[in-house]
């Protein structure tokens, strides 16, 4: 069973950093990716990064560029998004993804990210 487990979700002040970590199992991405969307209250989910998994290769969110950063554990099977000068606005549920070639079709449960004025 294909499972992604999110963690590194909480509370923090505006200017402060949070890493979250998706742990992938019951299969690997190798012609794909992992990567993360959220949703914010009132919004429909968004994406936030991805990484491929055979090249490295990253993609952003025009919002989260220089403040984001995603990358991956390949032994581990284990994706990361180091947040930092995190904003009020970032604050939403995120949500780990996996894609096997081009369609997002795995999900994980969602970790909630609070940032606060």
């Amino acid at each position: 069973q294909v499972q992604l487990v999110e963690s590194g979700g909480g509370l923090v002040q505006a200017g402060g950093s949070l890493r979250l970590s998706c742990a992938a199992s019951g299969r690997t991405f190798r012609g794909g990716g992992l990567g993360w969307f959220r949703r914010a209250p009132g919004k429909e989910r968004e994406f936030v990064a991805g990484i491929t998994w055979s090249v490295g290769s990253t993609s952003y969110a025009d919002d989260v560029k220089g403040r984001f950063t995603i990358s991956r554990d390949i032994a581990k099977n284990t994706v990361y998004l180091q947040m930092n000068s995190l904003k009020p606005e970032d604050t939403a549920i995120y949500y780990c993804a996996g894609r096997a070639t081009t369609t997002w079709n795995y999900w994980g449960q969602g970790t909630q990210v609070t940032v606060s004025s």
